[in-house]
């Protein structure tokens, strides 16, 4: 009698554990389309200030000339990618152009729904966001571990370039 007791209390306990556990996967199944706080790179002084001010109210792709320089001949456009939809969350790149050539990236869109999808874009977005501005988007390889988000950031920064002319 003391060990059926025993067998049952161990297989409730057993079963409610297993109910009872969370998954890295438990935040896929929410839509994620809160734009979260972008993640911006390029040359420059490297804090996202600047990027934050520049993505606000515009939507697409929008063309925005500055001429405060004194060359007065400075064209910068900022061109916003396609959303790539993931099966994270979406993935969408934001790019500031200067004259032909890439000078920073902000991400709008990345997958955030969970503990595991933070930890993996603080370390795979920026490299990203490196080899985009360094390589001029001409190669920029995946991150190992990343595959996901690496996918969606190439479609969305495709869609940019594309629409950049670049």
């Amino acid at each position: 009698m003391r060990r059926i007791v025993l067998w049952l209390l161990s297989t409730v306990t057993v079963v409610v554990l297993l109910f009872g556990y969370h998954t890295s996967t438990a935040g896929a199944l929410k839509a994620s389309t809160s734009t979260a706080t972008p993640v911006t790179g390029g040359s420059g002084s490297g804090s996202g200030d600047g990027s934050g001010s520049s993505s606000s109210g515009s939507s697409g792709s929008g063309n925005g000339s500055s001429g405060s320089g004194s060359s007065g001949s400075t064209k910068t456009t900022t061109v916003d990618g396609d959303t790539a939809q993931t099966q994270w969350g979406p993935v969408q790149v934001e790019l500031v152009i200067e004259n032909g050539s890439i000078t920073n990236v902000a991400m709008l869109q990345y997958p955030n729904g969970n503990g595991r999808d933070i930890e993996i874009n603080n370390y795979a977005l920026p490299i990203l966001i490196q080899q985009t501005v360094e390589s001029q988007g001409q190669q920029v390889d995946m991150i190992s571990g990343a595959t996901v988000t690496s996918v969606g950031y190439l479609q969305s920064l495709q869609s940019a370039l594309d629409q950049a002319n670049l």
